[in-house]
């Protein structure tokens, strides 16, 4: 079966255990604009879950040419197996030359199985995305993100995964695309995995992969009871509260607000660095952010390098001092 001409671009959307579309989807949205509008060919979006069609609608509505909709009960967990014959299918339909999948743990689970099965190149975690050739050219952050590399990928389709926080997010578009539903027939080894619960971690508007404002606390806090202070200052900024990775390392706060090269990539419009010194490991994790205010008594700690806005003293008294302007502030 074929929807359109072959040689376009396909994004993956991803939703969230409330139904809801992820912001990352619409990172891919940008990315994939950008390749389908220099291939000269149409952009085409995947949704797959139960219920999917505000997400759908959301996805039509913000530049791409149309949008293939799995609404099925069964794609409502996050089902590697699933997900990954889903893809294919609509490999199938759209005959896309490249395929992008979004950097999240679902997509890193399901982009390999589809790469298998295909016998396709795959990269992972790019963090920006070019032409050479009617090659896809992924650029990748290596050795702890000092450097970065340049990958061309041969064959069709080529895939890859995108680092969340690599692009900006699609707008509203003048026009909507075309929502077109189509149907996946699973196999019986596709249900070898099944998904028993899932827990969401965080919730409403100060989840990290939403939150306009980040603010994270790192070992300088000294130990984790004082991360009351970080919990503070996101409160009254209205944002979600991060950690480093020694922070987790030592049990002082859970993996899921980890930020940095083997945790989250976040991309705020503030990110507030509380007792963090810079490490590389912890940077490529949020340097994308709009602006950057670092607090750190080290005038030397490489988190300066990359803030903004600097303060040099001690947090202890810094913090403190800053949520007491921001509650005078509110009157």
């Amino acid at each position: 079966m074929s929807m359109g001409i072959p040689g376009g671009v396909l994004i993956v959307g991803e939703m969230a255990t409330d139904g809801a579309l992820r912001p990352v989807s619409l990172e891919l949205a940008t990315a994939g604009r950008g390749l389908a509008n220099r291939l000269g060919a149409p952009l085409t979006a995947l949704v797959m879950g139960s219920g999917i069609g505000a997400a759908a609608a959301v996805l039509a509505g913000v530049g791409v040419d149309r949008v293939l909709a799995v609404d099925d009960p069964r794609l409502a967990a996050l089902n590697a197996e699933l997900s990954a014959r889903a893809v294919a299918a609509a490999i199938d339909a759209a005959q896309p030359a490249i395929v992008l999948f979004p950097g999240t743990t679902a997509g890193h689970d399901s982009a390999p199985k589809v790469a298998a099965r295909l016998g396709a190149p795959l990269v992972s975690d790019a963090l920006a995305l070019a032409l050479d050739g009617g090659r896809l050219v992924a650029i990748r952050a290596v050795l702890g993100g000092r450097a970065q590399t340049e990958l061309r990928l041969n064959g069709t389709p080529q895939l890859a995964t995108v680092r969340a926080g690599s692009f900006t997010p699609a707008a509203a578009a003048a026009s909507s695309g075309d929502i077109v539903p189509l149907a996946v027939e699973f196999t019986p080894s596709d249900f070898r995995v099944s998904v028993g619960e899932t827990e969401t971690k965080g919730g409403g508007a100060t989840r990290l992969d939403i939150a306009e404002v980040v603010v994270s606390g790192g070992r300088g806090l000294k130990e984790p009871n004082n991360f009351k202070l970080v919990e503070e200052l996101a409160e009254l900024l209205g944002g979600a509260v991060g950690a480093t990775r020694a922070v987790v390392d030592a049990g002082w706060r859970p993996h899921a607000e980890q930020i940095g090269q083997t945790g989250r990539t976040v991309a705020p419009k503030l990110y507030v660095a509380v007792g963090i010194s810079g490490a590389v490991q912890h940077n490529v994790g949020m340097q994308g952010s709009g602006a950057i205010v670092a607090i750190n008594r080290d005038p030397d700690a490489p988190i300066f390098k990359i803030a903004q806005f600097g303060i040099v003293g001690d947090l202890f008294e810094v913090a403190p001092a800053l949520a007491n302007e921001l509650r005078a502030g509110r009157g």
